[in-house]
């Protein structure tokens, strides 16, 4: 078979995917319901997903690999810090733009479905590699020489556990102002200090 990656139907199933995937999280979300919307068959879905984990899983990789891609672009960019945690701000905002409760419930804390701890492994990995580009911000003086980047990876654990709480959760009007809440918050707390 071709390069799946490459393929018009491949591509319009992924994103008939994550749309109903964020609306209605994992569960409710058939694979009849992604085939109508891509509208292709339900043998053009099997020939490139065995069942829908798998196509829950290439979702997501395509998100880290995308939101990774645009995290590196923003720290290669010569502008200050403050404007690159602008623009930090701005791709989190769009990306979980109308993102559902029903989402994160099934992604990121229903372990029977086995998406939680691929979900973990891959942010592990991909934090490995933003890691990287954290500790070069902090040689070009971008960000507090005297911060941990391991912190980064331990309080993006912790916002998802945060993102469970339906205490702090009922403070906001949607998921994605809690997460562009605690996004805002962290982030100006790594800027380098200003005398």
């Amino acid at each position: 078979m071709a390069d799946p990656i490459k393929n018009k139907k491949y591509l319009k199933i992924l994103a008939s995917a994550h749309d109903l995937f964020w609306k209605h999280g994992f569960r409710r979300v058939s694979v009849e319901e992604i085939c109508k919307q891509a509208e292709v068959s339900k043998m053009t879905y099997y020939r490139f997903f065995p069942n829908k984990i798998e196509l829950a899983k290439a979702v997501f990789d395509q998100l880290v690999e995308d939101g990774t891609e645009k995290f590196r672009t923003v720290f290669r960019e010569d502008t200050t810090s403050a404007e690159k945690i602008r623009k930090m701000i701005v791709l989190k905002t769009d990306a979980t733009n109308n993102i559902s409760r029903e989402f994160l419930n099934d992604f990121y804390n229903d372990r029977e479905l086995g998406l939680k701890d691929y979900i973990e492994e891959k942010t592990r990995n991909s934090w490995n590699e933003i890691l990287k580009d954290f500790r070069h911000a902090q040689e070009k003086g971008w960000f507090r020489s005297d911060m941990k980047p391991e912190f980064l990876f331990y309080f993006s654990q912790k916002v998802g556990e945060m993102l469970s709480d339906e205490k702090l959760l009922s403070l906001y009007e949607s998921p994605h102002d809690l997460i562009i809440e605690m996004t805002n918050f962290f982030s100006y707390g790594i800027s380098p200090k200003r005398e």
